[in-house]
């Protein structure tokens, strides 16, 4: 009985078990190549080798003299902040067009809104690329603040509207009741209450920006590359632990922004419907 006993109590806790399992193995295959890297960026070899068996901080200084480094993480700086101010300036009103909306063509638009979240970043700068060389932008840095633009606006968009439907109208019809007109309406009630989700989405634009390789190998030129492209160049020609210093500080980079989209509205909105 009491053998019997125990193979069910282990019966009932195996699948926990095995969850418990799988989620220790995915964050040690996910969390391995993070530690490596910035264990190399600390490293005094020559070459990327691990263990790293002595630590300087010669790499970063690698970056300090290598100014496409620099440079390229300046411009991308740049870029991604233009990128998202102007994803808020387009992608706030179809937000609030989308939230309040009760048609169901609503939810076509907001479908066609996220689209460039599905569609493959490849052929999204052939399409790009076509279009703008078409009315005579071509390479240039409009285009490439363009794409850049494009990809980051569903993610206003999606912060922003999962933030007006938490919020309900309340608000706004107790100040349209109380006199206030639409912009009055709009600049002290609206915006305020949405601006967690605004900036929220700006800082996911910025992620994308300076993560975005693709549309950058399509629009950048020699004054315009990003961070990636030249990533992605110094790999071709030399390979030292320098790559592993810029990829940990993206890494923070990354992380802080994060940790400030988590205080203000949290991630949780972006497995919750738009």
């Amino acid at each position: 009985m009491s053998a019997t006993a125990s193979w069910r109590r282990l019966e009932r806790r195996l699948p926990t078990l095995l969850l418990l399992t799988f989620v220790l193995i995915f964050f040690a295959f996910l969390l391995a190549p993070i530690v490596f890297v910035v264990l190399v960026s600390f490293g005094d070899s020559e070459i990327i080798a691990f263990p790293v068996t002595s630590y300087s901080l010669r790499w970063y200084h690698r970056l300090l003299e290598y100014r496409p480094l620099l440079d390229s993480l300046w411009f991308s700086l740049k870029l991604a902040g233009a990128s998202a101010v102007l994803a808020a300036l387009f992608g706030v009103p179809a937000a609030l067009a989308l939230a309040r909306s009760r048609s169901g063509l609503a939810d076509l638009v907001s479908t066609f809104l996220l689209a460039p979240l599905s569609i493959p970043m490849i052929l999204l700068g052939i399409a790009l690329l076509y279009k703008l060389s078409a009315i005579g932008l071509g390479i240039s840095f409009a285009s490439l603040l363009i794409a850049h633009t494009v990809v980051s606006i569903p993610y206003v968009v999606r912060t922003v509207v999962a933030v007006y439907r938490g919020i309900g109208r309340n608000y706004e019809e107790a100040a349209a009741i109380l006199g206030a007109s639409r912009w009055q309406i709009f600049t002290f009630v609206t915006l305020p209450l949405i601006g967690s989700g605004i900036f929220s989405g700006m800082l996911f634009a910025v992620l994308i920006s300076l993560d975005n390789l693709s549309l950058s190998l399509f629009f950048g030129s020699a004054q315009t590359n990003t961070l990636p492209v030249v990533m992605l160049s110094y790999l071709q020609n030399q390979f030292d632990p320098a790559i592993a210093a810029i990829g940990t500080v993206q890494m923070v980079i990354a992380l802080v922004v994060l940790l400030l989209i988590e205080r203000t509205v949290g991630l949780k909105f972006m497995s919750s419907p738009s």
